[in-house]
């Protein structure tokens, strides 16, 4: 019976994926401003993805160029269609990018197939990464994920798979490193993290020696200021609606604030940054107890922490946190069910204000104002129950029984040793 019933739910979340996709590559299809509001999603790939890659295919890195503040494993990402040579770079790309998509709904079944785990994983990564409607088939986030979510997923076999894998999506977006935060400390961390830093240098080296200009990104990172679509950037527009003089001004690749004391508000969000940060290395520092689940729940919460503390939100991002949530969602001992629940709502409003009301946004109307508030504030309660769960599943289990109540069976819980593997 139990057979039957997977079968059916795998039947169920292959069609989901197979209709979903469709959708959302009709949608990309149709990519105009009369059906999606400001339209133009698709104009990332053909446009500026392709003028990077010509320069790529000759060897050289964009240079002096503010566009591009990726690391340099981006680059073997964006050249990544010329595997597919009798199709246009935009086709080549999106194709590359639905595989992808593939690949890591197959990944977490194959997790969720696995004795004492659960398909909640893919089922919330084939449903809620539809909820961005197109915006993920024209942006590289999802390859940048599959690296994060194999990285997690493989730590329980291979500890040095996970570090490699965490190495290459760092090298791609930064973000994919903090998978490692929550490796139980020990044995397990120093594998992983030895792992990744032989892949990260290795290659690095690799693209230094085959690239001109593999490092100019780090020059293009100082100048940034306050996005719109930021926890910061909602701050200052209801200042504009108090009668703050700021404006908004395309620079950097983004809709970002100019004015009076946005500064002041791009040093503050570093400034969280840096708390986040802070308290991450407490939990990991105090932590006493591990599960299975606790890698995958301590990157969710720093993945959380990072991105609602960044002067920069785009709805791409929301990728990362979809792939995360599916990941802890893969393990019945994960302590985020609530906050995957926060992540999809966000997601959702996501895709109301870009691409559908974001002309609202960018003129910090009153209808732009109130969804960047529901949105970032979505993404803010989750970020704080996120590591609120997080720490509390750190402490040690009572001994004894509550008076007021059984304490959960410790036996149950699959607890990891912080010292061990």
């Amino acid at each position: 019976m139990k057979k039957v019933r997977r079968r059916h739910r795998l039947l169920l979340l292959a069609v989901g994926w197979l209709a979903s996709r469709a959708l959302m590559l009709w949608l990309l299809a149709h990519d105009q401003p009369t059906l999606l509001g400001s339209g133009g999603v698709a104009r990332e790939v053909w446009k500026l993805y392709f003028q990077w890659y010509g320069g790529l295919t000759h060897g050289a890195f964009p240079s002096g160029d503010h566009l591009w503040q990726y690391p340099p494993g981006a680059g073997l990402v964006l050249l990544s269609p010329a595997l597919l040579p009798n199709l246009t770079y935009f086709q080549a790309f999106v194709v590359l990018t639905v595989l992808t998509d593939a690949v890591i709904a197959l990944v977490l079944v194959r997790a969720g197939i696995r004795p004492g785990r659960s398909l909640r994983g893919a089922g919330l990564w084939i449903a809620g990464l539809p909820l961005l409607l197109h915006i993920p088939l024209a942006r590289y986030d999802v390859q940048v994920t599959a690296f994060a979510v194999i990285s997690l997923l493989a730590l329980s076999r291979s500890k040095r798979a996970c570090g490699a894998f965490a190495a290459l999506g760092a090298l791609v977006k930064v973000w994919p490193a903090l998978a490692l935060i929550g490796t139980p400390r020990g044995r397990t961390t120093r594998e992983a993290w030895t792992a990744a830093a032989v892949t990260a240098i290795t290659l690095l080296a690799l693209l230094a020696a085959l690239f001109r200009n593999p490092f100019d990104f780090l020059r293009q990172q100082g100048g940034r200021g306050v996005q719109i679509e930021s926890l910061g950037g909602t701050v200052l527009m209801f200042a504009r609606q108090a009668g703050w003089p700021g404006r908004t001004h395309y620079q950097y690749g983004a809709v970002e604030f100019v004015g009076p004391h946005v500064h002041d508000v791009a040093v503050g969000s570093l400034a969280l940054t840096v708390v986040a940060f802070a308290l991450l290395l407490l939990w990991r520092l105090r932590a006493r107890r591990w599960t299975a689940a606790t890698p995958y729940d301590a990157a969710l919460a720093a993945v959380l922490l990072f991105t609602v503390t960044s002067r920069v939100i785009s709805p791409q991002y929301m990728v990362w946190l979809i792939g995360l949530a599916a990941v802890c969602l893969t393990s019945r001992h994960t302590t985020q069910r609530p906050v995957a629940l926060l992540i999809l709502a966000a997601t959702a409003v996501s895709t109301m204000e870009y691409p559908t009301l974001y002309g609202q946004v960018i003129n910090t109307t009153w209808v732009g104002c109130v969804l960047m508030l529901v949105r970032n504030g979505l993404l803010a309660a989750a970020a704080v129950a996120s590591f609120v769960r997080l720490w509390r599943s750190g402490r040690p289990l009572p001994d004894h029984p509550e008076p007021d109540g059984p304490t959960r069976n410790p036996a149950r819980i699959p607890v990891l040793s912080p010292t061990g593997g």
